[in-house]
């Protein structure tokens, strides 16, 4: 019991007005925008108590083409709860990148282990190859 038990599921597109990068947050399934900016919900969530984020981006979910790092990195650097990157992954480097750039604590995976494409113990020797601490 306790803070990490609320976790918040934040839905983001990445939108682009003039010079400005930043994100939005979507409701419904990723259908339908709400204006809120990612980072700013991420950080009233946190207020409101929430133990953990779970971040996914909406423009690389099932792609496979990897994380939005960007995204990931501004909410780790702007929250002090653990945040789980979602959305994009399709070959363990992803997970290793968005790990030691993006600055997650955890990443979601999902379409490289419903098809076996890469089973989890072979992730998991990846990822602890190159220094990060899994449970074997």
């Amino acid at each position: 019991f306790g803070r990490q038990c609320v976790v918040v599921a934040i839905d983001a597109r990445r939108r682009e007005e003039g010079e400005r990068l930043w994100f939005e947050v979507y409701s419904h399934g990723g259908r339908r925008p709400t204006g809120r900016d990612a980072i700013a919900w991420a950080q009233e969530a946190e207020a409101l108590g929430a133990g953990e984020i779970l971040l996914t981006s909406i423009d690389r979910d099932g792609t496979e083409a990897g994380y939005d790092l960007a995204l990931t990195r501004a909410v780790v650097e702007r929250v002090r709860i653990p945040v789980i990157a979602s959305g994009g992954c399709g070959h363990p480097a992803h997970i290793l990148d968005v790990l030691t750039i993006g600055g997650a604590d955890a990443a979601l995976a999902a379409s490289i282990f419903h098809y076996d494409k890469y089973p989890i113990p072979h992730v998991k020797r990846f990822l602890r190859e190159r220094g990060v601490e899994v449970r074997l």
